[in-house]
């Protein structure tokens, strides 16, 4: 997330994430950072809920020997989830899954243990590992996305005792018996390696965790580490199977009608597979990275499918993901490959062009059209006016109202974010200029 939430980009938030709490989303590893909502609950099958504390999904099943918890939220939600899991209940807490080790996901557990609860904490192997490289990249991924600094001067997860760490670990699969139910831990890469889904056979009621989120997965975040698209049509593959009655996602809506499972499952799996095979053929025939994704066409039935539209990421994203995934970091440009750096070749354009002032007044042009591809061709001119002059108030303001524009057309956040990046690096160019 980024520092500021235009309106656009915060009803983009919410309608991805439910109860979203731009000042939360901000300090998402903040203990006192909770989302400002009441949880919502519902009952999705006898004794199993799905409750909502904030911009993420928990799952909740009692037994009559205790409870399984699946998911704990952000670590702000740890408070409210605990009064509202003994709002329903008032058995134990014997077991907690994690999904995976995402910030959103993993972190609300630490409230459970000072109430007094003492659960089993089950993961797949690899999470460790993925909190350990969040460790590792603490203030890439707190700049990244765009965390204010904590009391500690934390912007994200760095010491050890902030997260409840997994007690039991499994690779492929692992049956758990409480209550004299079996549940069954599931692995399934996607938007992590590390993903857990969990399959509640006697109650047919599967905790997708992200793999299910009600939207196109997000399986090409730009500013993020590797996806995993193919896997991820597999676990939907995998889920279908069973023939769910009720789907807990990790964000959004449940669903408890079996034919809507199925044909979300289905289209999912479809879409990935779609984008993957393209890509894949696309290297095979040799065709360059960009031609690849501009000449990606996904059918209307998937575009328009209703749980699965762009409001996080897009297709292009997920098809340059898989080519990442396949093929080297070089898009295949010769001149890309030992480039002359940004700003070097701005300053050449303008030079040629006759000057910042040229440059900005064909984006005027582009601009007026109203063309969506004129517009993303004024994208271009206007980050070369302000690389070339960063200084210049004209190229400033062209550059960070262009991409605004910009961004108004796209219904993903990811892309709406990043391309607001252009207002970050003017406000860090007003800064520098008034020192």
């Amino acid at each position: 997330m980024t520092a500021t939430f235009p309106e656009q980009q915060r009803a983009s938030a919410t309608a991805a994430f439910g109860r979203f709490s731009p000042h939360q989303a901000l300090h998402i590893f903040d203990r006192t950072a909770d989302s400002g909502h009441e949880p919502g609950v519902v009952e999705v099958a006898p004794r199993t809920w799905w409750i909502q504390p904030g911009m993420v999904n928990v799952a909740l099943f009692e037994t009559d020997e205790g409870l399984l918890l699946v998911d704990c939220g952000c670590a702000g939600d740890g408070p409210a989830l605990v009064e509202t899991v003994r709002r329903l209940s008032d058995k134990p807490l014997r077991a907690v899954v994690y999904t995976h080790a995402h910030s959103d996901h993993a972190f609300g557990l630490w409230a459970f243990l000072e109430a007094g609860e003492i659960p089993e904490v089950y993961a797949h192997r690899n999470l460790p590992d993925h909190l350990r490289r969040y460790q590792r990249t603490s203030d890439l991924n707190g700049r990244i996305n765009g965390q204010r600094r904590d009391t500690e001067g934390r912007t994200w997860f760095r010491d050890d005792d902030q997260v409840v760490w997994p007690t039991v670990l499994f690779d492929d699969r692992l049956e758990l018996t409480l209550g004299g139910e079996t549940f069954v831990l599931h692995h399934g890469k996607g938007e992590t390696d590390d993903a857990t889904w969990v399959w509640a056979p006697q109650r047919r009621t599967i905790a997708a965790g992200d793999l299910v989120t009600g939207y196109l997965p997000n399986a090409g975040n730009p500013k993020k580490v590797q996806r995993y698209a193919e896997e991820w049509a597999d676990a939907a593959d995998a889920m279908a199977a069973l023939r769910p009655a009720v789907v807990v996602p990790g964000h959004g809506d449940p669903v408890t009608d079996e034919a809507a499972i199925a044909d979300e499952l289905a289209a999912m799996a479809r879409y990935l597979r779609i984008i993957v095979d393209h890509a894949i053929a696309g290297l095979n025939a040799g065709v360059l990275p960009d031609e690849i994704v501009a000449t990606l066409e996904i059918p209307a039935e998937l575009r328009d499918h209703p749980r699965l539209a762009p409001l996080y990421d897009q297709p292009e994203f997920i098809c340059r993901n898989v080519i990442r995934r396949y093929s080297g970091w070089w898009d295949g440009y010769p001149s890309h490959l030992l480039p002359s750096s940004q700003d070097e070749q701005a300053a050449e354009v303008a030079r040629l062009a006759g000057g910042v002032e040229v440059l900005l007044a064909r984006v005027d042009e582009l601009a007026a059209t109203g063309r969506p591809d004129d517009l993303r061709l004024a994208c271009h001119l206007a980050e070369w006016a302000f690389l070339a002059d960063r200084s210049d108030p004209a190229a400033q303001a062209c550059y960070r109202d262009t991409f605004e524009r910009r961004a108004q057309q796209h219904p993903g956040l990811m892309a709406q974010v990043n391309l607001r990046t252009s207002a970050a690096w003017v406000a860090r160019a007003e800064k520098e200029n008034h020192r």
